[in-house]
């Protein structure tokens, strides 16, 4: 059974040192009993997509790739690549997706990663390198234990606001000053 924590946020508390995590905030696109799955959107990749691209062997030589953002989507699978988009704001197909709303899609598909490389803008979307996941129960354990905050799904704060302005960005939905947030780590009750 699905839950109300996806599609949603999960925003890094203070006291959250993992350095997979620190500060991020992650797209979660599916949480249920037997896991959760999600990307960080605040996490700039030390490759451009061109780089990716011309790695793949899908440059066209003719056009230079688009601009496309390129993020570190989590620590599991760091060798595989997953595009976030915005089908409204798409020319390129979108079979193959996962509809997480109907402005935010995400798929693993070759096909599209080709067709955005040949494509001259492909705004409102990213590509995430690799993914954060959680076993049965663990992400609801981590959220009772302060790790995270959950925070409702803003499609603004994914692809309206630089990666820098994110986890702030995340957690005004909720109308939490980031300022006012105490860092550190508390003895557990």
């Amino acid at each position: 059974m699905a839950s109300d924590l996806a599609p949603g946020f999960l925003v890094a508390a203070p006291s959250l040192l993992d350095p997979n995590f620190v500060q991020t905030v992650v797209l979660l696109i599916d949480h249920r009993a037997e896991g959760s799955l999600g990307f960080i959107v605040n996490r700039p990749a030390d490759i451009t997509f061109d780089d990716v691209v011309d790695e793949l062997g899908i440059k066209d030589e003719r056009q230079p790739a688009p601009d496309l953002p390129v993020l570190v989507g989590g620590p599991v699978a760091p060798h595989t690549g997953w595009i976030v988009f915005d089908p409204s704001d798409s020319t390129v197909p979108h079979e193959g997706t996962i509809e997480v709303t109907s402005r935010l899609r995400v798929s693993a598909s070759r096909e599209l990663l080709e067709a955005i490389a040949k494509t001259e803008r492909a705004d409102r979307h990213m590509l995430v390198l690799g993914y954060a996941g959680w076993g049965a129960g663990q992400l609801d354990d981590e959220i009772r234990q302060g790790a995270w905050i959950p925070v409702d799904l803003d499609e603004r704060v994914v692809f309206d606001t630089p990666y820098t302005g994110r986890w702030d960005a995340a957690l005004s939905v909720l109308g939490i000053d980031p300022r006012l947030l105490v860092s550190g780590s508390f003895p557990q009750a």
